[in-house]
């Protein structure tokens, strides 16, 4: 598996979900908040997948 790089952007999120870009910015917030990060912290597509139960492999279709 070659992922091209490792954290999620609410850009990514808005292609996986259909959501808006503001929506992925509070999903973005409440995994760092459930996982207890700190606002300078990125959240990973690993820490995504488990939050969301979106496979990881369906991730990288959207944002590889």
């Amino acid at each position: 598996m070659n992922q091209k790089r490792a954290c999620i952007y609410p850009k990514d999120i808005q292609r996986i979900t259909g959501r808006s870009e503001r929506y992925g910015r509070k999903l973005l917030n409440d995994i760092k908040n459930f996982l207890d990060k700190e606002p300078h912290q990125f959240v990973t597509i690993n820490d995504f997948s488990e939050y969301s139960g979106i496979e990881i492999e369906i991730i990288n279709l959207y944002i590889n």
